[in-house]
């Protein structure tokens, strides 16, 4: 079996250098893009109980993964979307627009209140009122995740789109960057969990990301190599920061985690 998946791969032209460019410049380009939901899905599953969060992270990706092969395989309705539905101000407004738009003020308003919930945000109350809190945030951050995941997919697969006209290669690009997604999404969680600035910089990036998903939908293109520079250095300093200064306790962000059932 495996020699005759060989045989028709290579038969078909699957090994043909140009399309093994084209695989490794989209599966780059999906790993950088997915930047974006592993640090959406590590500030996430960092409130639910440590027994939980694996979990959620899997699911996490596994929606993302699954949203983008089912929008790489209906991509003739995905290009649909990009017909203007109305104008308004001189601008015409597609589908691709409107999802845009909703979901990049969702990223917004969601990080935005995060960081209030982390540092303004109320002390919890009593331990029942939070083991009912952790049972409903489960499902409530994997709703979270599919809807954005929806909009990050739209975006991903257009652009993947533009690159390459081969829908193997696409999907297959989007399997790869998935197993990198899955391999460093738990230390990216842990790390951005034990340093309470790194999740005020990853909030602050998806606030960044957000901006670029609606100026996107308003028609005004921002490179997102900026924000990712922007960021990135931002990242650099802060390492610089905790490697030069002396290590002592870091603040306790309120909300980290709801308690673990028992």
């Amino acid at each position: 079996m495996p020699a005759s998946i060989l045989a028709s791969a290579t038969s078909s032209g699957l090994f043909d250098l140009e399309v093994l460019v084209a695989l490794l410049t989209l599966t780059a380009l999906e790993i950088v893009l997915g930047i974006d939901n592993v640090i959406f899905i590590a500030v996430l599953a960092g409130k639910l109980p440590a027994a939980v969060q694996e979990r959620a992270r899997r699911i996490g990706i596994s929606v993302a993964v699954v949203s983008r092969v089912l929008l790489l395989l209906s991509i003739t309705w995905v290009m649909t979307l990009k017909k203007p539905l109305f104008s308004l101000f001189g601008h015409g407004f597609s589908g691709k627009d409107l999802i845009l738009i909703a979901g990049g003020l969702f990223l917004i308003a969601k990080a935005t209140f995060e960081i209030h919930d982390k540092l303004e945000g109320a002390e919890a109350g009593a331990h029942a009122g939070q083991a009912r809190r952790a049972a409903a945030t489960l499902a409530g951050v994997v709703v979270q995740i599919l809807l954005i995941d929806v909009v990050f997919s739209l975006d991903s697969v257009i652009t993947a789109v533009g690159m390459s006209n081969r829908l193997p290669v696409m999907i297959l690009a989007v399997l790869i960057a998935a197993g990198v997604m899955l391999v460093f999404s738990r230390a990216v969680s842990q790390f951005v969990e034990r340093h309470p600035t790194m999740k005020m910089l990853a909030l602050a990036f998806l606030i960044l990301i957000g901006v670029a998903l609606v100026t996107d939908g308003f028609g005004k293109h921002i490179e997102k190599g900026y924000l990712y520079f922007a960021m990135a250095f931002s990242f650099f300093v802060e390492l610089l920061n905790t490697r030069l200064r002396a290590r002592g306790e870091p603040v306790q962000l309120r909300h980290s985690s709801l308690p673990s059932e028992k």
